[in-house]
């Protein structure tokens, strides 16, 4: 007999799927096990991780002459067309914003201490980024990803943890700089900001623990909340207001003065330092979100190169120099965050601060220290896959974990540790096991090095 269609609104014992939306095509959350839920928690979680960054980069810009005001409108701007990009090109759960080495660097030494204007140190920002993007359109930054030995890509994700978790420590007051011994000491553990933050940490973990949705959402907006009568939260008088202008930073660079021959160590202190905290960055939190293959490397890591890249020429054009991956962007892979779509929720909270710019100075410092404080020191546990048992590989991974506390820069941390592998692995007679290409790499990292030396 032949068969007769079902009727409409019933189905065949061999239903097929409906057809995937238009958002899960582009991002492919549930292939990643992800669900659009767990995306948008991932997304609110590094925003509010990282809103920090507009009020503190454009303080520190301002100390060098350019307009506050304009500054944080053009800092906003870049953050949420350069996030929106990670999250849609790249298909990553990353907050791309300026770097707060790179900016202290143009602030508080190129023009502050050198007196270079600060028009002519965006030139050298966008002069890096072209950089960037030469090696990444030539496949090279890829290619020193994969390059990179095991043991350091753990050892990245290890130093990364004790980095985030001393900024947090930092920003909760728990340690000070002692200025006697050039090193660092306790702090007031009375103080309300420590007890509070320590307070956010305990409960984050317990959260955590007990795998409850939202742990940093609900730990974030708890710390905010108490820290209003102890005075720890500053409470604005109004979260409403009408950004400034970015007119006067709009193309305002100085890209041909850049290229003189006493800038090039600037140029140079960017772009290494940037290449490998970018790369690092990329590594430790896509390992955390479970997004590495089996050799520890990203699939398609030229899109968000590509992107990285182009938003360093893009945000020194606008005011915003040394775009970024943000370590913060970890509070969205330990949310569960696992793709782009995050990135897009993140973009989306920054474009809201353009009319609420003081919510962004609601989130107290014990409140992104809680998250940065658990983020970090569960990020250590990828240290117990480095093989101590072999020096040449201990070492070096020791030497990147070391020096990115000692010298308080990840991208010198890991530059530390790969220049320790090449050496190490020479002159203990296994030269062999260097790729040829990492010799090549050890030019530009020796005149880094050089540059460093006062």
């Amino acid at each position: 007999m032949p068969t007769t269609a079902p009727p409409p609104g019933e189905q065949t014992d061999a239903a097929t799927p409906p057809p995937a939306s238009p958002v899960e095509r582009l991002f492919g959350v549930r292939d990643r096990g992800s669900s659009h839920r767990t995306e948008l928690v991932a997304g609110a979680s590094m925003f509010m991780a990282a809103a920090y960054a507009v009020v503190v980069v454009p303080g520190q810009l301002a100390s060098a002459g350019v307009p506050h005001g304009a500054a944080t409108t053009a800092v906003i701007i870049a953050i949420a067309l350069a996030t929106l990009a990670m999250g849609l090109i790249a298909n990553l759960p990353f907050v791309v914003a300026p770097g707060l080495g790179g900016v202290a660097l143009i602030a508080f030494t190129i023009v502050g201490q050198d007196h270079v204007p600060w028009d002519t140190a965006l030139g050298m920002v966008f002069w890096s980024g072209v950089a960037f993007l030469l090696l990444t359109l030539f496949g090279i930054r890829d290619l020193v990803t994969r390059l990179m030995p095991m043991n350091l890509k753990y050892a990245i994700s290890g130093g990364l943890g004790l980095y985030i978790a001393l900024i947090g420590f930092r920003d909760a007051d728990l340690v000070v700089g002692n200025a006697d011994k050039a090193a660092l000491a306790v702090g007031d553990l009375s103080e309300p900001t420590a007890l509070l933050a320590l307070a956010g940490l305990l409960l984050l973990t317990a959260l955590a623990a007990r795998k409850v949705p939202g742990a940093f959402l609900i730990t974030i907006a708890a710390v905010t909340v108490v820290g209003v009568p102890l005075g720890v939260t500053d409470v604005p008088d109004s979260l409403l207001s009408a950004p400034d202008s970015p007119g006067p930073l709009l193309f305002n660079i100085d890209i041909l003065g850049a290229l003189k021959p006493e800038y090039f160590p600037y140029i140079f202190a960017f772009f290494v330092s940037e290449f490998f905290s970018m790369t690092g960055t990329l590594l430790a939190v896509s390992g955390r979100a479970g997004l590495l293959d089996k050799d520890g490397n990203i699939p398609g890591s030229r899109r968000p190169f590509l992107v990285d890249s182009v938003s360093v020429m893009g945000g020194s054009a606008v005011g915003a120099p040394s775009m970024t991956a943000y370590l913060e962007s970890s509070a969205a892979a330990d949310a569960g965050g696992k793709t782009g779509l995050a990135s897009v929720w993140a973009a989306c909270g920054f474009a809201l601060l353009l009319l609420v710019t003081p919510f962004a100075t609601l989130i107290p410092s014990a409140a992104t220290a809680s998250a940065l404080m658990f983020i970090g020191l569960n990020m250590l546990g990828a240290l117990k896959n480095v093989d101590f048992k072999d020096p040449t590989n201990a070492i070096p991974a020791a030497l990147t974990v070391a020096t990115t506390l000692f010298f308080g820069n990840f991208g010198t941390g890991i530059a530390t540790g790969l220049a320790a592998h090449v050496l190490v692995k020479t002159v203990s007679g296994r030269i062999r096991e260097v790729p040829w290409p990492l010799w090549i790499v050890m030019i530009p990292l020796g005149y880094y090095f050089y540059t460093l030396v006062p």
